[in-house]
């Protein structure tokens, strides 16, 4: 098939193209500049020079794919516009990313019980109100001759396949372990998130265009750690003694600014991929405290 993908030079975009031109697809890619279409010129990736803002752009190339996946952002919703009126009455599938941050709360580092499937209601924050409210404005294209689908990750790990190998929250976490000597956390550290290996996310996508419905959504996740057993594993990785520091929200905020404090590094995102693994989903990759401690993150 002809496949069509934002975020071609990204994480998670990069690694699902890398996954669908193994299994022998063609792939173009969105990209931003001259230096990142020749990255993913490199990787086998036609280049497609544009932003998210271009309507146009999108909506030309995504009329030339069977198949479009929406990889850089979560957010946008021009994009997502342009995208899903190039493909009405297409029956095209349009896999679209989200993140599993819309069921966090500003938790401060303190652990949450509260625990979510595909069929558990959920009432978003202020910050990710919108995000919440683009997933069902996509969703609800599926009565508009559109085959959208929504694959939501937890907290990813692992080197991606594509032109930029690095997540986000374990990489922040491993920096700013390096800088201070020492890992450290939001709080007490007690947050828990799910997380998925890439190596396994990218299988999801794959099966999401195969398998899915129309209106499919899907949270990946493979497990699930606090924010304190990442440090811990963190610490023994890099060789460092005794216990991660807990920082005040203002000191982590200092690090990792307020918005990635608040919602990402201190909340709480316990997700449970009921659906995906209904789908025949099997993830199999190392677990996140094997991969810190044993793969890719290792000096």
């Amino acid at each position: 098939m002809k496949i069509f993908c934002t975020g071609a030079s990204g994480y998670i975009g990069g690694s699902v193209a890398a996954h669908l031109m193994a299994a022998g697809h063609q792939v173009t890619g969105l990209v931003r500049s001259p230096e990142k279409a020749e990255a993913v010129r490199a990787r086998g990736i036609q280049p497609v020079l544009g932003t998210l803002d271009d309507g146009e752009i999108l909506a030309q190339a995504a009329r030339a794919a069977d198949v479009v996946v929406n990889a850089a952002s979560a957010d946008h919703k021009g994009a997502v516009v342009a995208l899903l009126d190039a493909l009405a009455g297409s029956g095209k599938p349009f896999i679209h990313t989200s993140g599993s941050s819309i069921v966090g709360t500003r938790a401060k580092g303190e652990r949450s019980d509260a625990i979510f499937d595909e069929d558990t209601p959920i009432t978003p924050s202020p910050a990710r109100a919108a995000r919440v409210a683009l997933n069902e404005f996509i969703l609800a294209h599926r009565d508009k001759g559109c085959h959208p689908v929504i694959v939501c990750p937890s907290l990813i790990y692992g080197a991606g396949l594509g032109a930029n190998p690095n997540s986000v929250q374990v990489p922040l976490l491993i920096r700013l372990a390096k800088k201070r000597g020492n890992a450290a956390h939001a709080g007490p550290g007690e947050n828990v998130w799910s997380n998925v290996h890439i190596d396994d996310l990218v299988t999801l996508y794959a099966l999401a265009i195969e398998k899915s419905p129309a209106g499919g959504f899907y949270y990946a996740e493979n497990g699930e750690h606090s924010m304190h057993e990442a440090c811990v594993s963190i610490n023994r990785m890099l060789g460092f003694a005794g216990p991660p520091t807990a920082m005040s929200m203002a000191e982590a905020a200092a690090e990792w600014s307020e918005g990635t404090t608040e919602d990402t590094m201190a909340s709480n995102s316990r997700v449970r991929a009921k659906r995906a693994r209904q789908l025949g989903w099997k993830p199999q990759a190392r677990g996140l405290i094997e991969e810190i401690e044993q793969g890719c993150y290792r000096e």
